[in-house]
């Protein structure tokens, strides 16, 4: 294993340190490992809260601003965050309008979201509203998860929720929109290289140099099937096709597509990819209305790429656009 840490076991630790002397915007708690917008609580604003295992970088931490989260919660390497750092996430940036927390369908995420919000309601009046979010059409159930798991389109809830928030609706209404986000999003994923955790030291899984495989995981978790490299224009199809086929686009249609590095694949890959699934999307009749191309949401080395497609509408693409200022997404500022 060649990698840039010192001990693996404080690679989040120190992680952490970094990203807070890189961004004096940010306020980091590094005792509970949660990072904040400097300015939080936000008064009369619904504060967004999110979080996961480390190892996904940007997600979740990189998306914490104006515009976008207010919180997030580092947990250990490919680990949820524990009930303590969401609650202290929770009260940090209550401004009074109440809190909503976007958690991915992963088993050990939901159950400490859940735990966390149910201590925030036993010793507070905080209304906390949760939006899972589970659009992966990989798999049903998998090794971490009850039902789809979530993956790219939590980055596009964060961002157009975290647009409605700050635009100052209600809580339910910045709900109502995470849900449409989801329920009109789908993802999909390859992976040509296996991911290597700092603490174990190797890879997690064997994946032969003429292989890949379909439909993996954010912690490399198995995905449909295992099949023979192929050329780019033929993943794109794979990809496009099957999210199309559990993504009911009208034709003449747009859509946000989003194509997402897993943390091992250079930007000059990704671009070509996206030529690709634009021309795949052209021939089926449905227009990118917006794109956005690179590694947010990682699986620390891994060699690949995912496919989201958001079905959008005139209210989606307005709260797309509107201004945001993170580490990981500016615009409009």
């Amino acid at each position: 294993m060649k990698k840039l840490v010192n001990d693996p076991l404080d690679v989040v630790a120190e992680a952490l340190r970094g990203m807070a002397a890189a961004h004096p915007e940010l306020r980091v708690e590094h005792e509970q490992r949660v990072v904040f917008r400097s300015d939080a609580p936000v008064r009369g604003k619904v504060g967004l809260v999110s979080g996961g295992g480390s190892g996904h970088e940007p997600m979740h931490t990189g998306f914490v601003g104006p515009g976008m989260l207010d919180a997030a919660c580092a947990g250990e390497v490919f680990t949820s965050p524990v009930p303590d750092q969401v609650v202290t996430a929770t009260r940090g940036v209550d401004g009074g309008a109440g809190v909503l927390h976007v958690v991915k369908n992963y088993t050990g995420d939901v159950m400490n979201f859940e735990m966390a919000a149910e201590l925030v309601a036993a010793e507070s009046d905080i209304e906390v509203v949760a939006v899972v979010t589970d659009d992966d059409v990989a798999v049903q159930d998998s090794l971490y998860t009850a039902g789809r798991r979530g993956v790219g389109v939590t980055v596009l809830v964060e961002k157009i929720a975290g647009a409605a928030a700050e635009q100052g609706l209600p809580l339910a209404e910045v709900a109502a929109v995470a849900r449409r986000v989801n329920a009109r999003g789908r993802s999909m994923g390859v992976a040509l290289t296996s991911c290597t955790v700092p603490t174990a030291g190797r890879p997690t899984f064997d994946l032969p140099e003429d292989e890949m495989e379909i439909g993996i995981g954010i912690h490399g978790e198995p995905g449909r099937r295992r099949v023979p490299l192929a050329p780019a224009r033929e993943i794109a199809e794979m990809l496009v096709e099957t999210v199309l086929a559990d993504l009911d686009v009208a034709p003449n249609g747009n859509v946000i597509a989003f194509v997402n590095g897993m943390g091992g694949t250079p930007l000059l890959e990704l671009y070509l990819m996206y030529a690709e699934v634009a021309a795949v999307l052209e021939k089926a009749r449905i227009g990118i209305a917006r794109n956005l191309v690179g590694s947010y949401m990682t699986s620390l080395d891994m060699a690949g790429c995912s496919l989201t497609l958001l079905e959008a509408d005139d209210e989606l693409l307005r709260l797309w656009d509107a201004p945001v200022a993170t580490p990981a997404l500016r615009w409009g500022a």
